[in-house]
């Protein structure tokens, strides 16, 4: 009899599904993330979520690319800088969210600033991972400012990414150019190449290298680091002393996107204290924008570290973005 019950539901929910139709979101935070919440808005409305990954500039590069045909309804998550590109290039729909009271500041900010073609979901800073077994092996300190990382005990055994394809490396770049000027930071980024053994597709890459023991520093957002503590891994984190970015994770419905009405639906579920919960669920560390949600002593306090008045309009500039990296490539990367 409950085997006949649960068929029943099962199959009253895949009619469900079908009478409600689908949404097609790419997820820029991590699979589990990603699919977990897929998973419950889909069996919670009927309406079909299909999922598609990617990082914060393949995103952007996959919704340019389909501009004429949009065949994406939803960009959730990844760096806001991203999504401010977005707006600016007209890839994404204004729209004014009833929920945008009930979000801390930062998360109204990012919408004010992209003209409400986007919002912010999450906020994560930026530091340092780094495995403390090796730390331990070389009789190293634990770097705890920007100029550690240019120590000889270093050399080799920092990893970060590629700004062209990361947005977490993009906001390093854009964080030292506001913390000591254009010209400094990239003196600073050519005198840390040196140290740096790997520049990574992804932006999560370094910090799992870190945990796994293969390299010994990483520059990374904070709660990623978290992530891979609480699952055993010797690691710990720390903010630079002189000041650090951050990155707010943003959602945007995507302009002519083929199923709008289930954009929106599937947007403002993701704004309540239900739908912010399946980040840390997923054992992701990143402050939840809705002041509601309740708060985990594993997620990083803003308050308690020394944020940057990080400038994401400018720097979220798509011809800002484009320069900078250009440089970067020219002179860093190139260098090596």
């Amino acid at each position: 009899m409950q085997r006949w019950v649960i068929g029943a539901a099962l199959a009253g929910a895949a009619f469900t599904a079908q009478a409600q139709g689908q949404v097609n979101v790419i997820c820029s935070v991590q699979a589990e993330w990603c699919n977990t919440m897929a998973t419950v808005y889909s069996k919670t409305t009927g309406v079909k979520v299909n999922i598609t990954q990617k990082g914060s500039g393949e995103a952007l590069a996959q919704l340019n690319a389909e501009k004429a045909n949009p065949k994406t309804d939803l960009w959730f998550g990844g760096t806001g800088d991203t999504h401010l590109q977005a707006a600016e290039m007209g890839l994404t729909q204004e729209y004014k969210s009833p929920q945008l009271k009930d979000l801390h500041p930062w998360a109204v900010r990012q919408a004010e600033d992209a003209k409400y073609r986007t919002v912010g979901v999450y906020l994560g800073p930026l530091g340092f991972g780094f495995n403390k077994e090796l730390l331990a092996k070389k009789k190293a300190a634990a770097p705890m400012s920007w100029a550690d990382l240019l120590k000889p005990e270093f050399k080799g055994e920092i990893q970060m990414a590629n700004p062209a394809s990361s947005g977490t490396a993009y906001t390093v770049i854009a964080t030292l150019v506001q913390i000591m000027g254009e010209d400094k930071a990239f003196d600073y980024l050519r005198a840390m190449n040196k140290n740096v053994s790997t520049y990574t597709r992804s932006g999560t890459a370094p910090v799992k290298a870190v945990a796994r023991g293969e390299t010994m520093v990483s520059i990374s957002f904070v709660h990623d680091v978290t992530t891979e503590a609480v699952q055993g891994f010797p690691v710990d984190s720390s903010t630079p002393s002189e000041g650090t970015g951050a990155e707010i994770g943003s959602m945007s419905i995507v302009k002519f996107g083929p199923n709008g009405d289930n954009a929106k639906k599937f947007y403002e579920w993701a704004l309540t204290p239900g739908g912010q919960q399946f980040g840390l669920a997923a054992k992701q560390f990143q402050l939840p924008s809705n002041k509601n949600v309740a708060k985990d002593p594993r997620v990083v306090d803003p308050a308690r570290i020394k944020l940057i008045n990080y400038d994401y309009a400018k720097y979220g500039a798509s011809a800002e973005r484009r320069r900078l990296i250009s440089k970067w490539e020219k002179e860093v990367q190139d260098a090596r």
